[in-house]
């Protein structure tokens, strides 16, 4: 068990420091509990790398807004939208099935990769185009949108997140990923919310995985601060290809 936990904690700090600079540390982390705690339920699991991951995206939002204040009067709404249809987007899943999203994702996000790596410029710069009250309703929007989706499904939310704050609001890659991380901080403690008044946390596990999740999200969210726009854009475009390699794997797998 103490080297099962070591290589977790290994994982999680992995883990901290991706999803502190562009998102998708449930690509690390989440596999690594499936495969070296197999005996485990996938809702303790799912709730144990919950509660692992939350600090270290708070700490990452904390470390951003002392150097890129998130733009609140779009954040906010985002955030609020987010929380209530991720809500919505959960209480769905009992009556649709999830997998049948994977194609359409898998489309988006070669989408996504395809527009990142043809303008080359893309999130370069922090050049704002929307008025305060386009910000707004915008930003409610993208949040019910992606608050849904993330709620339903799950996969990609942060990526998703900081590619509309970059496209939609324009936004550079760092000030988009300092955004996102605010809004996640919102949702990711709703849904631990849920998973500890279920009993869904092995704490044993969780409490030494979240303080490496944390060493993690300090170090990728200083070196993202220091290396700028420019190091975001590769570590997303990097972690971007993961996402579509993963859903095209268990699309064609499943085939």
């Amino acid at each position: 068990m103490t080297l099962t936990l070591a290589a977790l904690c290994g994982f999680a700090f992995l883990a901290g420091f991706v999803d502190a600079v562009v998102g998708g540390g449930g690509l690390v982390q989440i596999p690594a509990l499936f495969v070296l705690m197999p005996q485990l339920s996938p809702a303790l699991l799912f709730g144990t790398n919950k509660f692992a991951a939350v600090w270290g995206t708070l700490s990452a939002a904390l470390q951003y807004a002392r150097r890129v204040p998130p733009i609140w009067h779009t954040v906010l709404p985002a955030s609020a939208a987010a929380l209530l249809f991720s809500f919505l987007g959960a209480h769905t899943v009992s009556a649709i099935n999830p997998a049948l999203l994977r194609p359409l994702i898998l489309i988006l996000l070669l989408s996504v990769l395809g527009y990142t790596l043809w303008k080359k410029d893309f999130g370069a710069l922090h050049a704002p185009r929307l008025s305060r009250a386009q910000q707004l309703w915008i930003g409610l929007a993208t949040g019910a949108l992606i608050g849904f989706y993330d709620g339903f499904f799950g996969p990609g939310t942060g990526s998703f997140l900081i590619f509309a704050f970059v496209g939609l609001f324009g936004f550079s890659f760092l000030a988009a990923s300092a955004s996102a991380k605010a809004v996640n901080v919102v949702t990711n403690f709703a849904a631990l919310a849920y998973f500890v008044s279920h009993g869904n946390v092995l704490y044993a596990t969780a409490l030494p995985m979240a303080a490496c999740n944390v060493a993690g999200s300090l170090a990728g969210s200083r070196l993202a601060l220091r290396r700028g726009s420019a190091f975001v854009r590769v570590l997303f475009i990097v972690v971007v290809g993961a996402l579509i390699a993963r859903f095209a794997y268990d699309i064609f797998s499943r085939g």
